[in-house]
């Protein structure tokens, strides 16, 4: 069982920035992947982003926030999310996640708000 703690959420007004960050209790031999999806208030949950165990710690990013936000990794079990520019659409809970491609397995943190408004 892996046990994700997120931070860093709060109320921003648009255009600002803001960096959430996860880190988890321990780490998977092999390979996996951690992430951040986000979900609104009567939306289903999405991808934000998402970055690979690997070496070279490959990423994939949601349209909507390609070349605003930024995932890195931080330090073995953690990641971060630099988010720029930020909108009202951004708004939502912002869930960290950590998954074993090889298991399909799935491991979800409690989620911390993000509101963007003037």
């Amino acid at each position: 069982q892996v046990q994700l703690v997120e931070s860093g959420g709060g109320l921003v007004q648009p255009g600002e920035s803001l960096t959430l960050s996860c880190e988890a209790d321990t780490i998977p031999n092999g390979l996996f992947a951690m992430g951040w999806y986000r979900q609104a208030p009567g939306k289903q949950r999405e991808l934000v982003a998402t970055i690979t165990s690997t070496n070279s710690g490959e990423t994939n990013y949601a349209d909507s926030v390609n070349g605003r936000f930024t995932i890195s990794r931080h330090r073995a079990n953690g990641i971060t999310l630099q988010m720029n520019s930020l909108t009202p659409g951004d708004t939502a809970v912002y869930y960290c996640n950590l998954r074993i491609p090889l298991s399909n397995t799935n491991f979800w943190g409690q989620g911390t708000q993000v509101t963007v408004s003037s």
